[in-house]
């Protein structure tokens, strides 16, 4: 009896010890994760018509404004001038126009009482035709010299609010050329992010799948740079037409409401989509799974208390697990630490956890990036 104690008491001290979890079944739902950056929907660079001086200001960088509202005003002195330049030369072409007409009628008196040749009336009736063509360019002229003072004052072409690249007052403006100020819209804004060729057929074919379907809709979902997660959901609203040459992607957009300002454009972001559920779906972690020759396996915990290998095909990855299309059932209890050197066939001690004593969750790892905790020193 004694003996038998010792070789029990041996037998388990040799045992490797791991942790070992049930496997997960339930219906997952198919989430990818892509990186992203915020885009304002509306976004223009403010230049003016006309050059000249900026002499006044009527806002500051940040403010929010309406479409309409007065930005700049150029001096305008220069322009003034060309308004009553313009409206002197058209009054003196009306003039001459109107001699003319007035010299037109009376040789038409005359050459009704065969008091002049009809080529007389014929000259003179070319000579009506010029100066009328000539009062016309003058016209337009003016109308040209109202415009240029109308736009030495700049206004806001869209509601939104200001970047601060405001220019400050005495710049000189060139005329189509230099930026005096950003405005963009900050509601809705866009999430631009990029999937690749593979992706995007998956992509194509849920939607085709869901197509008449009362189903689960595709859905977009922000989750942002401090691991918070975007109260809002979006849309996507546009597909670029081509994948990028360099890097084989397709640019996307989601469209996301932005009641409060929240989401500002420059911002970082990962866009998640999701829309797949796989019903009953197998679920390993991903630390269980090993790779060699192309092939991948998991240790179980064998009927026997043995470690025993098993070959498994990978599905996609969601969040800290694989989905196993074969390979393992549900009352399977795979190793997800100790496996360093573990072969086939040795002798277990177990300690069984669950996913959440070992941080395991369905969704991608949200921890913000902490740069003061990666670069302390240890003491």
């Amino acid at each position: 009896m004694a003996g038998c104690g010792s070789d029990q008491q041996a037998q388990q001290a040799r045992a490797t010890q791991v942790k070992a979890m049930a496997v997960i079944q339930q219906d997952t739902p198919i989430t990818s994760e892509y990186a992203g950056q915020i885009t304002g929907k509306d976004e223009v660079k403010v230049q003016s018509k006309v050059s000249g001086n900026i002499v006044e200001k009527y806002v500051k960088g940040g403010q929010h404004v309406s479409a309409g509202q007065p930005l700049y005003r150029i001096d305008s002195r220069q322009y003034e001038s060309a308004v009553l330049s313009a409206q002197a030369t058209l009054a003196q072409a009306e003039a001459t126009l109107g001699n003319a007409q007035t010299d037109l009628y009376r040789d038409q008196e005359l050459l009704a009482a065969d008091a002049i040749s009809e080529q007389a009336v014929t000259t003179q009736q070319a000579n009506v035709n010029a100066y009328a063509a000539a009062a016309s360019a003058n016209a337009a002229l003016l109308q040209k010299a109202r415009q240029d003072l109308d736009d030495t004052v700049i206004y806001a072409p869209l509601s939104g609010q200001l970047a601060v690249d405001d220019v400050a007052v005495g710049t000189f403006a060139s005329a189509g050329n230099t930026n005096l100020v950003t405005i963009g819209s900050s509601n809705p804004v866009y999430a631009e992010f990029s999937i690749s060729e593979t992706e995007y057929l998956k992509f194509m074919n849920i939607r085709q799948a869901q197509a008449g379907v009362q189903g689960q809709p595709l859905t977009v979902s922000l989750t942002l740079s401090d691991g918070s997660v975007y109260p809002l959901d979006g849309q996507i609203v546009e597909t670029d037409r081509s994948l990028a040459q360099k890097t084989g992607t397709l640019k996307l957009k989601a469209l996301f409401e932005n009641p409060n300002g929240l989401l500002l454009p420059g911002m970082f972001a990962r866009v998640r989509l999701s829309g797949e559920t796989v019903p009953n779906a197998l679920l390993v972690p991903q630390r269980a799974v090993q790779q060699m020759l192309g092939k991948s396996f998991v240790m179980v915990v064998g009927e026997d208390g043995k470690s025993e290998a098993r070959t498994v095909t990978l599905g996609q990855k969601v969040g800290s697990y694989y989905i196993i299309k074969d390979g393992i059932s549900a009352s399977d209890n795979v190793i997800v630490e100790g496996l360093t050197n573990l072969r086939e066939g040795v002798d277990l001690a177990v300690t069984q956890v669950t996913a959440d004593d070992m941080g395991f969750s369905l969704r991608s790892d949200v921890t913000p990036y902490d740069d003061n905790a990666v670069n302390a020193k240890p003491e």
